[in-house]
């Protein structure tokens, strides 16, 4: 889908660029994921009193459950959200490098440009801040925002997107969880794939492996 002739005309009508963060604008070889998810295990440890291989157990559970393992912990033991994600996010950004194709290729893009994260928006910062690419986004959403609602509940696009004022109609959403394009397909929104390998789905109209590429490739008109 990439080098698609079309591609700029499938995305004319776009006003709005809606990015995931964590594994979408950065390669998932650079596994700050992984600093994140061993700090989810061991607030998990601490918070339940449970041991790695319970608390591990727990997180899939709320991840397939919830969308995440802070919207398990908040519904099934009411944990205050803040204090968690604080310490889940306090990792090193130390081997992250920034992209100037990146970069250049979202600053290029005609209209508004956001981010919206399961994550913190201050975490998002500090992302993009590793990636040099401060400063070319409009608003930055953090699951804050959606009222602690994570991606894929709809609640949390109902939040975000009206609190942005978007229209869905004229927006693209770019996703690695191909579970987080379902809600946006349905309200309208082209819908992209950011992975290695696509995901099966009606609700995935594109995929890219090299998304500074299709973002040229959008533009090449």
């Amino acid at each position: 889908m990439t080098d698609a002739p079309d591609l700029p005309a499938r995305f004319a009508h776009v006003e709005t660029w809606v990015f995931d963060l964590d594994n979408t604008l950065y390669p998932p070889q650079m596994a700050l994921f992984d600093q994140i998810e061993k700090r989810m295990t061991n607030y998990v440890m601490r918070a339940l009193g449970v041991d790695r291989p319970e608390a591990d157990r727990l997180r899939s559970h709320y991840w397939q459950l919830y969308g995440t393992t802070l919207a398990g912990l908040m519904h099934e033991h009411d944990l205050d959200p803040e204090p968690y994600l604080v310490d889940v996010h306090d990792i090193s950004f130390a081997h992250m490098t920034p992209d100037p194709d990146l970069a250049a290729a979202i600053r290029a893009l005609p209209g508004r440009k956001i981010v919206f994260t399961n994550g913190s928006a201050p975490y998002a910062d500090k992302v993009l801040a590793a990636r040099g690419l401060t400063g070319l986004f409009e608003a930055i959403y953090g699951v804050e925002h959606a009222d602690y609602h994570p991606k894929p509940q709809p609640a949390a696009f109902a939040r975000v997107f009206g609190r942005d004022g978007l229209t869905p109609g004229r927006a693209a959403m770019f996703e690695d969880d191909p579970r987080n394009l379902k809600v946006p397909h349905d309200l309208g929104m082209a819908t992209v794939h950011v992975a290695p390998e696509r995901a099966p789905g009606a609700h995935i109209q594109h995929h890219t492996a090299d998304l500074p590429r299709f973002l040229q490739a959008i533009r090449n008109r």
